[in-house]
């Protein structure tokens, strides 16, 4: 191949290069360019492929320390102290610029991969591709040494590469789309799962509907009966007063009639009684029988009637400051504690007071581990006690809007007792009992809920804690 590639120059006219200097052929840079000189320059086509540009710069990378900084190219100097790993990474362009640019640091490479894989550089020389070894090995080490039909096994490899690469992108691809259709297909059948589910749930939201429309039908029937039943009640009512009222106008006007006659008579027989002193006489006599009989008449016809008393005295029409009646919340303001059992006492000492008892919020309060009828029994009877010692009346109101039938049960004495109806709490209950009873009646509610206590306050009544009344009962 020597001879050969001599034989042009000789027919031109140059130096044989049997006269060349013996020494220069131990240089690695003479070894390379004679190389070079004596076949053909191979070149090519494309860029390297990226694969075997990889490997290298890593083969590069890892030669670079062994190397005097003298032998290496300028560019690749600051690079040396670096780690392989460093200057794969930082100096990969450099690298292979340099490899491709600079045909002595190619060789000084070639030549340390020599040493390393000696097996492998002499099967590529001798032109014999080791069919066990990588094909990116292959290609990298031929480009380094630049065997003959290097371009041909660069190219090679690269298409193998790109065939790998090609055929991995298209399992992945294939690999995904199978997880994609699988997960499509769960997404379908949560889908159609949720479809049927929101189906389902949407007839019975319109069965529920259309039995609450016939609900709400009947309930505006009931309560247009009702309203008529009102307007009918109160016209009624509104009759029953107006008769009531005409019927009082005319028994007062009675009334005053026969006090007036009563007056006459009793001056008639302030007279007789005169003259019955100075002589009593069969006249005298007749009149005072008359009398008798107007009185006893005057007083049956008040009994008959239904007249109240005369509670006005001469007293009461004299004209003086009156002191203002008690109320509930004027007890507040006397400095006693919440808790303490003497304001409850100072509140049921009121004249027509009425005590409105928070059951459960009382006995869940005390003794909340007892069941709720031995809950009942016990307030109940403190209750009792309590009405009884202040002659006070009280309420006691428990919740029932969860009741399905009444509960049976024995009130003690003194004490009302009342359940809420179905639908309604106790605190509405109690709000309605404050709410009926007259403007200006002392009421006092014994609840610790706030709302309560706001709505109670609101209507006029005056709120204490439970535990003021559980401190009350506990007081012998």
């Amino acid at each position: 191949m020597v001879d050969a590639a001599r034989e042009p120059g000789e027919a031109q006219g140059l130096q044989p290069a049997a006269q060349a200097p013996e020494p220069a052929a131990a240089d690695p840079d003479a070894a390379a360019s004679g190389a070079a000189a004596e076949r053909p320059a191979e070149k090519l086509d494309r860029p390297l492929p990226e694969g075997v540009r990889r490997r290298v710069v890593g083969l590069a990378s890892d030669a670079l320390g062994g190397l005097p900084p003298a032998e290496l190219p300028q560019g690749l100097r600051q690079y040396v102290k670096f780690t392989p790993a460093r200057r794969a990474k930082y100096a990969a362009t450099a690298l292979a610029a340099a490899l491709e640019s600079e045909p002595a640091f190619r060789v000084r490479i070639a030549e340390r991969l020599r040493l390393g894989q000696p097996d492998l550089v002499k099967a590529l020389e001798s032109g014999a591709v080791p069919g066990a070894a990588d094909p990116m090995d292959v290609a990298a080490a031929a480009y380094l040494v630049r065997s003959a039909g290097w371009s041909r096994l660069v190219t090679e490899a690269g298409e193998e590469a790109e065939r790998a690469g090609a055929e991995d992108a298209a399992a992945e691809a294939a690999r995904l789309v199978e997880k994609l259709q699988a997960e499509l297909a769960e997404v379908r059948a949560a889908a159609r799962a949720d479809l049927e589910r929101q189906r389902a749930e949407f007839e019975g939201v319109r069965r529920e509907a259309e039995s609450l429309r016939k609900k709400v039908r009947s309930l505006e029937s009931d309560t247009r009966r009702a309203q008529a039943e009102t307007r009918r009640v109160t016209g009624e009512l509104e009759a029953a007063k107006a008769q009531a009222a005409s019927e009082r106008s005319a028994a007062e006007g009675e009334a005053r009639r026969l006090r007036h006659r009563v007056s006459e008579l009793e001056t008639a027989a302030e007279q007789g009684r005169r003259s019955a002193r100075e002589g009593r006489s069969v006249e005298d006599m007749r009149l005072r029988l008359l009398l008798d009989t107007v009185l006893q008449s005057a007083q049956g016809l008040q009994r008959e009637l239904a007249l109240p008393v005369s509670q006005i005295r001469p007293a009461d029409l004299v004209e003086a400051v009156v002191p203002g009646a008690a109320s509930p919340h004027d007890v507040a303001r006397r400095g006693l504690a919440d808790d303490d059992p003497a304001l409850l006492d100072q509140l049921l000492a009121i004249p027509q007071v009425h005590l409105v008892v928070d059951g459960y919020n009382v006995t869940k309060t005390g003794y909340p581990t007892l069941p709720l009828e031995q809950q009942r029994i016990r307030l109940l009877g403190g209750l009792a006690m309590l009405a009884q010692r202040t002659q006070a009346e009280v309420t006691c109101v428990f919740d029932g809007q969860d009741l399905d039938v009444p509960v049976i049960m024995a009130p003690p004495r003194g004490v009302r007792v009342r359940f809420s109806r179905t639908g309604e709490t106790a605190d509405e209950l109690i709000r309605r009992l404050v709410r009926a009873e007259p403007q200006g009646r002392p009421v006092v509610v014994v609840s610790t809920d706030r709302e309560v206590a706001e709505g109670v306050r609101k209507a006029g009544a005056r709120p204490v804690a439970s535990v003021l009344l559980l401190n009350r009962l506990a007081r012998p």
